[in-house]
């Protein structure tokens, strides 16, 4: 069995500048976990692989194409590839957010 404690977890580099931990990377898939303050947002931008959001914690929202919404804990939200996309988080409190990738990404997000 195989542990990985989220916090243990060394933040990445993105380009979204924001607190983002490597959870899970396998060929199969990726999963990274989320941390957004009140006023912090990703970046638009598009993945090569489909995408689905699970939200742990706070309210944040979520935007897919021309579609905007207020997601709240115990959510999944489904992102095809290639669609732009982004999160913020326009709420009073902080947002955690479960972002998947399956399969992992061979080529970077644009």
């Amino acid at each position: 069995m195989k542990i990985i404690k989220y916090q243990e977890q060394s933040i990445k580099e993105t380009p979204h500048k924001l607190d983002v931990r490597e959870m899970y990377n396998k060929e199969s898939a990726q999963a990274m976990l989320m941390a957004l303050n009140p006023g912090e947002s990703l970046k638009p931008h598009k993945t090569p692989v489909d995408v689905f959001f699970f939200i742990v914690e706070g309210k944040p929202t979520i935007h897919i194409g021309d579609e905007s919404e207020v997601c709240e804990a115990d959510t999944l939200i489904e992102s095809p590839a290639n669609i732009v996309h982004y999160i913020s988080n326009e709420s009073e409190s902080l947002a955690r957010i479960l972002v998947v990738k399956a399969p992992r990404p061979v080529s970077l997000s644009k």
